[in-house]
C-alpha cells in the first residue's frame, strides 16, 4: 500500500510553497487509495516558533486535508535517533569533527548543495564534547528515478563528502532523522519540493548503511518570487485562509493539473474528491522552480 507524508517545520505559518507540497503529496497518495501522514519536523528548536505547529495543522484542516494516524513530532523521538546513531558508531563509520564553518569554507570546494567537506578530521581522535559527528561516505554513485524529475545520479563522496549526522550543538541532523522517521512510519513514497532533491542521495545512502527500506521520491517545482524560494526565512506571506478554494486552485494550476474542472465543485468535499480522481503526476512540470 502507498504510504506518503507531509513533513513541515514549525518555523512559522504555512505559505503558498508549503501548501503546494501538501496538495501534491496528498493527491498522489489518495489517488492511489493510499495513506497520508503528517509529521512535524521540529528538531531545530532554536528555529521553532511556539504555536506554529498548531497553526500549520489548523491551516491544513481548514483546507480540507484529512491525515491518517497521529501527528508525529521529531522532538519526541531523540532517543530513537541516538539508538540508530549508536549502530553507526559501532560500525566505526562515523567520526567527530572540530572544524568551524570558516575553516571548512577556507579549504573546501563548493558542491551541488553547499561546501564539500574535505575530510580534515577523518583520522583524528576527538571526543563528543561540542564536536559534530560525521559519517564516512564511500566513493560511489547513488542513482534513483524521481517520479517527476526523472533519473538522478550523484557521487556521494565527490559531490557531498562526509556529511553531518549530529551537530556540534547536539541537534540531530535532518538527513538522519528523516530517514529514520520515514522507515519507522513505513513511508514508501515521498512527494516534496525540489529544494530537497539533492538530499535524496544522502538519505538513500543512510538507508543503505542502516539497512532500512528504499523509498520512492518525487520532487515538485519550488515556487519562487523575485527568484527567491518562498520560505519562512524569506518572510513569505502566510496563506490567507479566507480564500481556501482559491488557494487550492492556485496549487493545482501550479502543478499542471486540470483545475478548471475542479473549480466547478461547490463544496470542499467534492473539490477534493474530483481533484483526487483527476490527479496526474505526469502533468507536473519537470523543472525545479517556477516563478509566481
Amino acid at each position: 500500500m502507498y504510504i506518503g507524508r507531509f513533513a513541515p517545520s514549525p518555523t512559522g505559518p504555512m505559505h503558498f510553497g508549503s501548501l503546494i507540497t501538501a496538495v501534491a503529496s496528498y493527491l498522489d497518495a489518495k489517488h492511489q487509495h493510499g495513506i497520508w501522514k503528517v509529521r512535524i519536523e521540529d528538531l531545530d528548536q532554536p528555529r521553532t516558533v511556539k504555536g506554529s505547529d498548531k497553526t500549520i495543522l489548523d491551516t491544513l484542516h481548514q483546507h480540507g486535508f484529512h491525515w491518517d494516524d497521529e501527528v508525529v513530532y521529531q522532538s519526541h523521538r531523540l532517543d530513537i535517533y541516538q539508538s540508530f546513531l549508536s549502530k553507526l558508531n559501532e560500525k566505526k563509520i562515523t567520526y567527530y569533527c572540530e572544524c568551524s564553518r570558516k575553516e571548512i569554507a577556507d579549504s573546501a570546494i563548493t558542491g551541488i548543495d553547499g561546501m564539500i567537506y574535505p575530510g580534515t578530521c577523518r583520522n583524528k581522535i576527538l571526543d563528543s564534547n561540542h564536536h559534530a559527528l560525521r559519517v564516512k561516505v564511500e566513493d560511489l554513485f547513488i542513482e534513483f528515478e524521481d517520479k517527476i524529475q526523472g533519473g538522478i545520479k550523484q557521487n556521494i563522496l565527490k559531490e557531498f563528502g562526509d556529511f553531518i549526522l549530529k551537530r556540534s550543538d547536539g541537534i540531530y541532523a535532518y538527513q538522519l532523522a528523516v530517514v529514520i522517521d520515514d522507515a519507522l512510519q513505513n513511508i514508501n513514497t515521498i512527494i516534496r519540493g525540489s529544494d530537497l532533491i539533492d538530499s535524496s542521495s544522502r538519505q538513500i545512502y543512510l538507508q543503505k548503511i542502516l539497512s532500512l527500506p528504499k523509498v520512492t521520491y518525487g520532487h515538485v517545482p519550488v515556487a519562487t518570487l523575485n527568484q527567491k524560494k518562498l520560505s519562512k526565512e524569506n518572510q513569505s506571506m502566510p496563506i490567507n485562509i479566507s480564500n481556501v478554494k482559491d488557494n487550492l486552485i492556485a496549487c493545482l494550476k501550479f502543478l499542471g493539473q486540470d483545475y478548471e474542472v475542479v473549480r466547478k465543485e461547490n463544496t470542499l468535499t467534492n473539490f477534493w474528491a474530483t481533484a483526487i480522481q483527476l490527479w496526474d503526476i505526469s502533468l507536473v512540470p519537470k523543472i525545479k522552480t517556477i516563478e509566481i
